[in-house]
């Protein structure tokens, strides 16, 4: 006769068994379209800031005299007080717009933006690992939030390495071992469940908000361009150069005025 003890589940093992079975298949979905958003963060930035070298640029030159001409026929009315508010206000936007053509300047160095299978592999892997809707309490899900932080930043610039220490630490922390009852991880997993679905509406609404953007209506419309040979941007920039031309052609005559009052 057999000795042979047989273990029998309780219902709440069975059911923790099929939740689990349900959250991997949900972790698989969210790192997917967490992948997918974060692709498309990268490429729309990537393409803002192209814009911003090639056209930004010029509205920012443009901006500028603008502001000097603004400038300067406050001080050919110095009691005039929307003259000067004109003024104040016309320096503030050359201001933005020089910092933000800056930035998009020093962005230039970078490697476009073409993530290979591998990259975008390891980005699941982490995503699955430490995504903040896995967490169950503030003080885990701040953390993960802040490593989710890294994983994107490092994402975007293409940084494999760092992705691998990321993953390399947080498999060495505490936060990767997991002993806890049936009860507490069944109750748990159910809560990451909730969580990851609350992400996925709050994904799909990202992508429905970029995807009605002006940015990449603009996007849309250069690559389209350069289908027919044409270079949007360019054509843009060109239309710009002749907007400064005229603009400082008026401040040209403003100066004259300033010389002639000041001789007076």
């Amino acid at each position: 006769m057999s000795t042979e003890i047989v273990k029998r589940q309780m219902p709440e093992e069975r059911e923790l068994e099929k939740k689990r079975a349900e959250l991997k298949d949900a972790e698989e979905a969210l790192a997917e379209r967490e992948l997918e958003l974060a692709t498309y963060q990268a490429e729309l930035h990537e393409f803002e800031q192209r814009y911003l070298r090639i056209v930004g640029s010029r509205y920012a030159e443009l901006d500028e005299v603008n502001a000097q001409v603004a400038e300067a026929r406050a001080r050919l009315n110095p009691e005039n007080e929307a003259a000067r508010e004109q003024a104040e206000q016309s320096r503030e936007q050359a201001q933005e717009s020089a910092g933000a053509a800056a930035e998009a300047v020093t962005a230039e160095t970078r490697v476009k933006f073409k993530p290979s299978d591998d990259l975008k592999s390891l980005y699941r892997e982490l995503a699955r690992m430490m995504h903040p809707d896995l967490a169950t309490d503030a003080d885990e899900r701040a953390r993960r939030h802040q490593l989710m932080i890294e994983i994107n930043r490092a994402y975007e610039m293409g940084d494999a390495a760092r992705l691998q220490d990321i993953r390399r630490k947080w498999q060495h922390s505490p936060a990767a071992i997991k002993d806890e009852s049936v009860g507490a991880e069944l109750v748990r997993v159910i809560r990451q469940i909730a969580q990851i679905e609350e992400r996925m509406l709050a994904i799909d609404a990202e992508i429905e908000r970029l995807e009605a953007s002006e940015l990449l209506e603009l996007k849309c419309k250069v690559e389209n361009a350069e289908i027919d040979d044409r270079d949007l941007l360019a054509e843009m920039a060109a239309d710009l150069e002749e907007e400064i031309y005229n603009a400082k052609a008026k401040g040209y005559d403003l100066v004259v005025r300033l010389l002639k009052q000041a001789l007076k």
